[in-house]
């Protein structure tokens, strides 16, 4: 994958509800990347789930983060774990899970799930 696409891509801004537990949910259903072997395009759904601390991802600066996958060769499982490194980078969140389900490809589906809890954060929402 190259080198274009960072952590400090992604913006973020300060948390204003910072006292309470909340869960945000996103959904980005038009994310591509290039098969690394073939070059064919692969499309998939991103779910981004997480439960800000001190800071919350701004929506725009995802939207063109994401978009930069669009011309990179990647497998599956690479670009959902990077995807979910750069956001737990940024926003250094009580929880988060990036899953990423593909569209079909020669018949196989493929879903990649990564998720991470903070230490010693004690969840009062069900996630």
């Amino acid at each position: 994958m190259s080198e274009n696409i960072s952590p400090s891509d992604l913006d973020s801004f300060e948390n204003p509800n910072v006292e309470s537990d909340y869960l945000i949910k996103i959904k980005i259903p038009e994310f591509t990347c290039l098969c690394p072997v073939t070059g064919q395009p692969d499309f998939a759904t991103i779910y981004v789930s997480y439960v800000p601390d001190k800071t919350c991802v701004e929506l725009k600066s995802l939207k063109i983060y994401i978009a930069k996958y669009r011309n990179e060769g990647a497998f599956h499982e690479a670009v959902t774990n990077k995807i979910y490194n750069d956001l737990k980078t940024i926003l250094d969140p009580r929880y988060i899970k990036v899953r990423a389900k593909f569209n079909v490809r020669g018949g196989i589906y493929t879903e990649v799930e990564f998720e991470h809890t903070k230490e010693n954060w004690d969840s009062k929402i069900n996630l």
